[in-house]
């Protein structure tokens, strides 16, 4: 007799070991970091925005499993969607026959970009990205792509290679022979456009890391350019796009911005199966599937499984049906509004930035001497540790989820759940005040953890 497995009895048994296991046999350094910034949560449960601990504590997600989470953690008719497929035993994968549901899923997203023509369906916002790169490569014959400073398109090799952080390329060359140029820089474009060998310039058009928007006009000068020179553009909307900043793509906020290729991940996943999409123009899908022999010269073991497609179009419909996008757009505008107040009241305070729900609090060198001199310690061991020192009492004095936007800067980013409602925005705001009120009053639980992390970046050189 076969026995059974009892996910619910493993959890029971073996939860409790979490962090051994992750250290043990997984990346050793997470459980590390966690434990060094007091992050070492044990969350029960989730639903929409929030979590909930062992003591029923609740907590407010601000973090969005870095904007996957969309619709907030087990959404109702995402779950169902999931129910459904499951229960109805299609025959996935065949790889020999042409299912419903990829065709569903494509026809709904390009509905919300009609100047692109079809979809390539992956597993990943990476992978996403990679399409791009290889479809836009081989559509214009050229080897180079262009990318912005301080970009972020992803962790394997190809995007690695358009990846404007040197701390996630080092050690790892050679890498493909792009060139980064500065977001925003038209100048900086053209001149590497006059060399006649670039296929397309990738951008977001709201960096992740950091949070910086592309001046306005930027993206539909540089389309122009690109076209005049016959490269592509390819907006890279995995973090920002279904909603995340107020228009369904965050190229839309910008008239007349038609990119050649758009890569999208993240929420259409729904938070469950992982899905990534490279919406495009008719002409390039045909040149790369030019002939019956190439019909799998781009291909993904698992893209269009049924769970992800089940998963995107029941995302897609809750997006319409409760409104998200002016959901985000409303309470975004809210909460960048009362964090903007802000600016004024405390001097370690530097800039809010950002559209809708993906908002950037930047902190900066203070006036007064006795901050200047507690800043500087900080600065001197590692930028970034500030925000850190944020972040921390955020979490474990006011439950609140939310974390720095990325290596060495003093930047955090809010991106939390497109459901979020007004109150839940006014509960950030008012914790947030609480903990810079700490910071500016010189509360010592706060400095005291600064120079806990000033010991442990010293103790990492």
């Amino acid at each position: 007799m076969t026995k059974g497995f009892d996910l619910a009895a493993l959890l029971a048994e073996r939860g409790a070991e979490r962090y051994e296991l992750h250290a043990k046999h997984l990346n050793h350094q997470l459980p590390r970091v966690l434990h060094t910034i007091g992050f070492d949560k044990v969350y029960e449960r989730a639903e929409g925005a929030h979590f909930w601990d062992a003591d029923g504590n609740d907590y407010l997600d601000m973090l969005a499993g870095f904007a996957v989470m969309g619709l907030g953690r087990h959404h109702p008719v995402v779950r169902k969607a999931l129910h459904d497929v499951l229960d109805a035993s299609l025959a996935d994968l065949t790889r020999f026959d042409c299912p419903p549901l990829p065709g569903l899923l494509a026809e709904k997203l390009l509905s919300y970009s009609p100047h692109l023509d079809r979809v390539f369906f992956g597993n990943s916002g990476t992978e996403a990205v990679e399409t791009a790169l290889k479809f836009a490569r081989y559509a214009t014959g050229r080897p180079r792509i262009l990318y912005c400073s301080h970009a972020f398109h992803g962790l394997t090799a190809g995007s690695l290679s358009v990846n404007g952080e040197d701390g996630f390329r080092d050690g790892f060359a050679p890498l493909l022979p792009d060139t980064a140029v500065p977001l925003g820089d038209l100048d900086a474009l053209a001149r590497e456009l006059e060399h006649g060998d670039v296929a397309a310039l990738i951008v977001e058009p709201v960096q992740g890391k950091g949070v910086h928007e592309a001046p306005p006009g930027y993206l539909r000068a540089a389309q122009k350019l690109l076209h005049r020179h016959k490269a592509l553009l390819i907006a890279d909307e995995v973090q920002t796009g279904l909603g995340r900043t107020g228009r369904f793509y965050a190229f839309q906020h910008e008239d007349g911005v038609e990119p050649d290729l758009v890569c999208v991940a993240k929420a259409l996943s729904g938070g469950y199966v992982p899905v990534g999409a490279t919406l495009g123009k008719d002409w390039i899908f045909r040149k790369v599937f030019s002939s019956m022999d190439r019909v799998q010269v781009h291909s993904a073991s698992f893209g269009s499984n049924a769970q992800a497609m089940a998963a995107g179009l029941a995302v897609l419909s809750v997006m319409e049906n409760e409104e998200i996008v002016a959901n985000a757009a409303a309470v975004g505008e809210r909460l960048k509004s009362r964090l903007t107040e802000l600016v004024d009241r405390y001097e370690l305070l530097a800039d809010v930035r950002g559209r809708g729900l993906m908002i950037g609090i930047e902190f900066g060198r203070p006036r007064s001497l006795k901050l200047r001199s507690r800043w500087a310690m900080l600065q001197a061991a590692r930028k970034g540790l500030f925000a850190q020192m944020v972040v921390v009492p955020l979490l474990q004095r006011h439950r609140i989820l939310t974390q720095v936007s990325g290596d060495h800067l003093e930047v955090i980013k809010l991106i939390p759940p497109l459901i979020i409602d007004v109150a839940d925005a006014d509960r950030f705001v008012d914790a947030f005040t609480e903990v810079m009120d700490d910071a500016h009053n010189g509360g010592g639980l706060m400095w005291d953890f600064g120079r806990t992390l000033v010991r442990q970046a010293v103790g990492n050189r």
